[in-house]
């Protein structure tokens, strides 16, 4: 593994990253890669190790206001977020929701559950 890491470090690109990342799912312990993972993003400056772990866990960011179809758009970023922002935005909106809203969006997922 230091070896790949090596030549990782000296071609500096995607590709030697990349088999680099797949030798490691072969050779080292799910511990041992979250080890190296956490020391290389403490390495970072906040913002960077922010941005550097929001790529690999596919973060999608704040929605953007709908432009014209508020439903397309929210399906679109919703199919682009990771688990943590679904639960956040799914949480926030319902509570931002006027109160018979809210019974109507509980009454809409309970319905959902019965036809599932």
């Amino acid at each position: 593994m230091a070896r790949v890491l090596g030549h990782a470090l000296t071609y500096a690109s995607f590709d030697g990253w990349d088999w680099f990342r797949l030798l490691a799912m072969v050779r080292l312990t799910a511990r041992e890669r979250a080890s190296l993972a956490y020391a290389a993003l403490r390495s970072l400056e906040p913002e960077q190790a922010e941005m550097t772990a929001a790529t690999v866990l596919r973060a999608a960011g704040a929605p953007m206001p709908p432009f014209l179809r508020g439903m397309e758009e929210a399906r679109f970023w919703a199919s682009l977020a990771n688990r943590a922002e679904l639960k956040a935005f799914a949480l926030a909106s319902f509570e931002a929701m006027a109160p018979h809203d809210q019974t109507a969006f509980l009454r809409h997922i309970s319905e959902i559950e019965v036809a599932a």
